[in-house]
């Protein structure tokens, strides 16, 4: 059985999908882009403060299904520029213990959605 996991602290899925999924102990979030959801508008500006809204957006869907960070198993990062890693990679890590810090693999592709730099899905287990 799955359990739709939806927050307005986060921004609306842009397609045909929900923002996590629960399926028994695991939330399957779906990839967040920068998305301020208070405003619905794109932070730009910086990798690092487009990161930070990604992952303030995982945050509030964690924090919805009743879990935090360190329910983290698995990371995917997509970058649209591999250069940007050590950035997205700073502003990653303040949000987890580095001996407890998930699997990742962080990717480089042509566009994402919207065309931002960013963006960022994740595994928990509670």
């Amino acid at each position: 059985m799955k359990k739709i996991i939806t927050t307005a602290k986060a921004p609306a899925p842009i397609g045909p999908y929900n923002q996590a999924i629960l399926s028994g102990n695991t939330l399957y979030i779906s990839g967040q882009i920068p998305i301020n959801a208070s405003t619905g508008k794109l932070v730009e500006g910086n990798i690092k403060e487009e990161t930070k809204q990604s992952m303030e957006n995982l945050k509030a869907i964690l924090e919805e299904a009743g879990m935090t960070f360190e329910h983290v198993v698995k990371s995917s990062i997509f970058l649209s520029d591999m250069n940007q890693f050590t950035d997205v990679n700073e502003v990653y890590g303040t949000y987890f213990n580095p001996e407890t810090a998930p699997a990742r693999e962080t990717v480089e592709v042509a566009n994402l959605p919207k065309f931002v730099n960013v963006e960022i899905s994740m595994i928990a287990v509670k």
